[in-house]
């Protein structure tokens, strides 16, 4: 969840806990940044009172004073923060309940002493016999780990890892060939995480602005930008998501080669077993490419053309390829890390909900997959509006399968093989929502046949709905910025608004959809009344509406009477099918300017004029 969305979900105390610490940071940082100094000097009054939007684009401007400032905390933070940093910047657990968090660290602690008991027993015969295997390697970390700790109580200073030591402790690491876990588990048997007491660390993470915490719903939520800077100090390059994208696309060779350079069993594995150990156990990605997954004989050329054929293989669209081996692996990686807007984008809530809907009925199913795999609490409720809060795309969803399985679920829907089965699968749930699209009116006016007749399977009970879904979509396709958490924020189970879409700093649109079988429809005083109970929601939650819009097949002169005489809410009108011309002369032009004030000159809109002026 990005931290705009966070700061809106949270109440103004939690919301201070982190304005103070960005307070503290832009005070030092300003009498050398310039640039932020001037940002700061733009937020009128007090960083306390700013709006969502300001302190967003404030702590943009601010992002390297305060990862300082994170590599600063963490280092004295101690062994149980690191923890649970690791748990909290894990895909999936951005959003998480506190207990669901306990029980998390709880089995993380247990799997982190089994494997401290086996590498020290590796340690302990190593120091037995002579050579540098595997154990050796793995007493040289722990002795300098230990000497790092304890070198500071030979000063008479606390002992304590600082930044300078961790970064110098990753690189060794990395050239001893260790993954993260094995990392963590030589430094438990020198310095022993605690088990308990989880509660107390969350509380010092959130007193150092890093998380917030949700008192009435005991929820943690950790920002997007915070978990980036979580994976750099962890020296992480990508997430685990996309780490398993690279995996699936390799071959059970170059999986092998993988565990074979870190001293793993590989013969008899399966290749599922052997992506879950290289997922899980965090072996730096820019070794598995430059290095692990080939062996010994290739040479640099044919680990160039490997690459460029893995760029192919995800399916990349990049305006380079790279010179060398290290450029080839940053154009991955910043591929994979540029591509997360998109592979949102790709899919409407809709699509993106029957895509859901559809793999459900696989074995297992895809909510199981998601709950195991990205550490979804039993009670959590899955829908495409969690799993954006969480950053879980339609794209990380499939590959949750494997490369076997993907093709089975193209065959049973009567995909072409030739194309990417992935993007084969999301490119039909892409079409089908284009159909609706193209049936907009059909939609507004619930003419139920009429959709039969062209192909859409609906029922009756489900048009309205889906009239909502494909109007938000058409939204997103005009470059409107659709709020769909500050709408599952402010709904209730009275009041539950359609669209709303955020216009900066905490300006809004809130947007009612009408289907209506009937003509034109007629209802203004009840349509008014939700309106207006949504207008107080949002406001109640520090939101200006500046406009309300309407969106009907059709309206009667009565309603749009009233709407131009209502002194209480600024309200548009738009016409469906006005709505669908003024789409098709967006994407008619080869650089579409949409402006939302066009959606804020109140009474019925003119979608012929607004075509024109796109």
């Amino acid at each position: 969840m990005r931290l705009s969305q966070v700061l809106s979900q949270i109440n103004q105390v939690e919301r201070s806990k982190f304005i103070n610490c960005l307070d503290k940071i832009c005070s030092v940082a300003t009498k050398t940044d310039t640039e932020l100094a001037e940002k700061l000097s733009n937020i009128e009054g007090q960083l306390r009172s700013a709006s969502g939007s300001e302190i967003t684009q404030l702590f943009a401007a601010a992002t390297s004073h305060f990862k300082d400032f994170v590599r600063e905390k963490v280092a004295l933070g101690g062994s149980q923060v690191a923890l649970l940093i690791n748990i909290l910047s894990r895909d999936g657990n951005g959003v998480a309940r506190i207990p669901w968090l306990e029980s998390l660290y709880a089995n993380e602690h247990q799997c982190l002493s089994d494997l401290s008991a086996v590498l020290l027993e590796e340690i302990e015969v190593a120091a037995e016999l002579d050579g540098y295997g595997r154990g050796t390697r793995l007493s040289i970390y722990k002795d300098c780990f230990e000497m790092a700790y304890k070198n500071d109580l030979r000063l008479n200073r606390e002992a304590k890892i600082t930044d300078d030591e961790r970064m110098i402790l990753n690189t060794l690491s990395d050239r001893l060939g260790m993954s993260a876990d094995e990392t963590f588990a030589v430094e438990h048997i020198v310095l022993p995480v605690p088990k308990g007491n989880v509660q107390d660390s969350l509380n010092s993470l959130r007193e150092m602005g890093l998380i917030f915490i949700n008192k009435n719903r005991s929820e943690v939520y950790v920002a997007d930008e915070v978990v980036s800077i979580f994976h750099e100090i962890q020296n992480r390059e990508l997430s685990g998501k996309h780490v398993l994208r690279i995996l699936r696309s390799l071959s059970d060779p170059e999986l092998s080669n993988i565990l074979r350079r870190h001293d793993q069993k590989w013969r008899g594995v399966t290749r599922q077993e052997k992506i879950q150990y290289i997922t899980h156990t965090g072996i730096p990605i820019r070794s598995v490419l430059s290095r692990d997954m080939f062996g010994s004989d290739e040479t640099l050329s044919q680990r160039k053309d490997r690459l460029k054929s893995l760029i192919d293989d995800l399916d990349m669209s990049t305006s380079r390829l790279g010179v060398t081996l290290d450029d080839r692996i940053d154009v991955v990686v910043e591929s994979l890390k540029a591509g997360v807007e998109a592979e949102f984008n790709a899919l409407s809530a809709s699509g993106f909900k029957e895509l859901v809907n559809s793999l459900s009925e696989t074995i297992p199913s895809v909510i199981d997959r998601l709950r195991d795999d990205f550490e979804i609490e039993e009670i959590a409720t899955i829908d495409p509006d969690s799993l954006r809060a969480l950053g879980v795309s339609p794209l990380d969803i499939l590959y949750l399968y494997t490369n076997d399985e993907v093709k089975k679920i193209c065959d049973v829907m009567g995909l072409s093989k030739r194309n990417n089965p992935r993007s084969s699968i999301l490119e039909s749930f892409a079409s089908a929502n284009d159909r609706l699209i193209e049936n907009y009116e059909m939609l507004a006016r619930r003419d139920l046949s009429g959709l039969h007749s062209v192909g859409i399977d609906i029922k009756e009970s489900e048009i309205g709905l889906k009239f909502e879904e494909v109007t938000r979509t058409i939204f997103e396709q005009l470059g409107l910025q659709v709020d769909e958490d500050l709408r599952k924020q402010i709904n209730t189970a009275k009041d539950k608004v359609d669209i709303i879409v955020s216009l900066g700093s905490d300006d809004v649109i809130v947007g009612e959809v009408k289907s209506y079988k009937n003509g034109d429809f007629p209802k203004y005083s009840s349509t008014s009344r939700q309106v207006k109970a949504y207008v107080n929601r949002c406001e109640a939650n520090g939101k200006r509406v500046a406009q309300a819009l309407i969106v009907a097949p059709g309206f009667s002169q009565d309603f749009i009477d009233s709407a131009e005489m209502d002194t209480d809410i600024n309200i548009s009108l738009l016409e469906a099918d006005g709505l669908k011309k003024i789409l098709a002369a967006y994407k008619s032009r080869r650089n579409p300017k949409f402006s939302e004030k066009l959606l804020t000159k109140g009474g019925l809109l003119k979608a012929d004029l607004i075509a024109k002026t796109i």
